[in-house]
């Protein structure tokens, strides 16, 4: 490629002739050719990245406005270039915007720049937002640039709110739970001590009775009262066990795998840092199904967490939940691990309540989960796989069989 410049030649009025002069242009249009190639590169950048992208001069005039950008604060870029940034902020950002650019020019002293921070941005109908900005610099005294990625965090905060309430109603229905099962299982306990003391008690009265004297009188009536408590405290404990045994359970039409999901959630909190690799086989078909949402989410919890601690120090740390619609109508989940499995001698005790693995553990969970799981006319198992770990099932019924049948 060459530029060619031909300029007309005179000696007076006369024309001699041209002046030719040639200039190879080949690695001046290749530059051009590059600058543009890379132009059109950064403005498809701008057009599809997902974060929205800012970037303004030392003034703070907005010089680029992403298309991710125009989405999130609703201005179009046309009505923001050469605008000032802080028309994208609350008060009283807004106001201190310019401060913030001259304390850094003059100091350099970093506050957003580099680090990133969660700040505040408001749209072009008012309403402000929550937002991760990481501000980047480019470019000479004088002519410097500042690039600032957007990222909307109304999703995240929105996600971990809605955790924090399921975390809520998880803990309040554990502890009725615990409550219910520590108390029927009280009652069961404590019913037959109560009625024996009180048979031990009738007997000394019916042997004072072949006393006469004074002392044994009024001894035979406290004897008969202690005895008559004692019986009204057994009768006390029976209501109790009585009343945990009848609790309704709040039953509503679900979709499974979003139960599923919502405890994970909670479950898998921590289990990457662990090196818990989680896998899910969702059955299409074993779904919906009617049940107390925030209970059945407690048992997927509770196994979930429990296989978790039992593959801490095991070299291979999976962790698969599974559903699938049984010949029978019924929809089966499973909970399995690669752990070191359960002996035997704990195997027959495993769903009793106040019988634990853990050092630490009271042994009610398990026995919380055999409770709300029977409660929904279901089954829960344990089952030992032959190359290891441990295998929880449990059953729920069908909401679309149950249906069917005219349930």
């Amino acid at each position: 490629l060459a530029r060619l410049t031909i300029s007309a030649l005179f000696e007076g009025d006369a024309h001699r002739g041209f002046a030719c002069i040639s200039r190879d242009v080949t690695d001046e249009a290749a530059v051009r050719a590059s600058i543009e190639t890379r132009e059109q590169h950064l403005q498809s950048i701008l057009a599809t990245v997902p974060d929205a992208m800012i970037i303004i001069d030392e003034t703070g005039a907005i010089t680029s406005f992403s298309a991710a950008a125009q989405r999130l604060f609703g201005y179009s870029e046309t009505e923001l270039v050469g605008r000032n940034v802080s028309c994208l902020m609350p008060q009283p950002d807004r106001d201190r915007h310019d401060e913030y650019i001259a304390h850094y020019l003059q100091t350099g002293e970093r506050r957003i720049i580099g680090l990133g921070r969660v700040v505040v941005g408001q749209r072009r109908d008012g309403s402000t937002f929550p937002m991760q900005l990481s501000v980047g610099e480019a470019g000479e005294d004088g002519q410097r640039l500042f690039t600032g990625f957007i990222r909307d965090l109304t999703a995240k905060e929105q996600d971990e709110l809605r955790l924090k309430e399921l975390q809520a109603e998880l803990v309040h229905v554990s502890r009725l739970s615990a409550m219910g099962t520590m108390a029927s299982t009280l009652a069961h306990e404590l019913n037959q001590p109560l009625a024996a003391v009180a048979l031990y008690l009738e007997t000394i009265r019916d042997m004072l009775d072949e006393r006469d004297d004074e002392p044994f009188v009024s001894l035979r009536s406290v004897m008969d009262d202690a005895a008559q408590e004692t019986l009204r405290a057994g009768h006390i404990v029976r209501r109790l066990r009585d009343f945990v045994a009848r609790g309704e359970v709040d039953k509503s039409l679900h979709e499974l795998p979003r139960v599923i999901a919502e405890a994970s959630q909670l479950a898998l909190v921590d289990a990457r840092e662990r090196g818990i690799r989680s896998f899910f086989a969702v059955d299409p078909a074993a779904t919906p199904v009617l049940v107390d949402r925030v209970q059945i989410q407690q048992v997927l919890v509770n196994l979930m967490r429990n296989a978790i601690e039992a593959m801490a120090e095991c070299p291979v740390r999976d962790l698969k939940v599974a559903t699938r619609l049984r010949p029978d109508g019924l929809i089966e989940v499973t909970v399995a691990d690669t752990g070191p499995g359960i002996a035997d001698e704990v195997r027959e005790q495993l769903f009793t309540a106040f019988k634990s693995t853990k050092a630490d553990g009271m042994g009610l969970g398990l026995s919380i989960c055999r409770t709300i799981i029977e409660a929904h006319g279901g089954r829960i198992w344990m089952e030992r796989p032959v190359r290891g770990g441990a295998r929880f099932h449990f059953t729920l019924i069908h909401a679309r069989a149950e249906e069917e049948h005219g349930g």
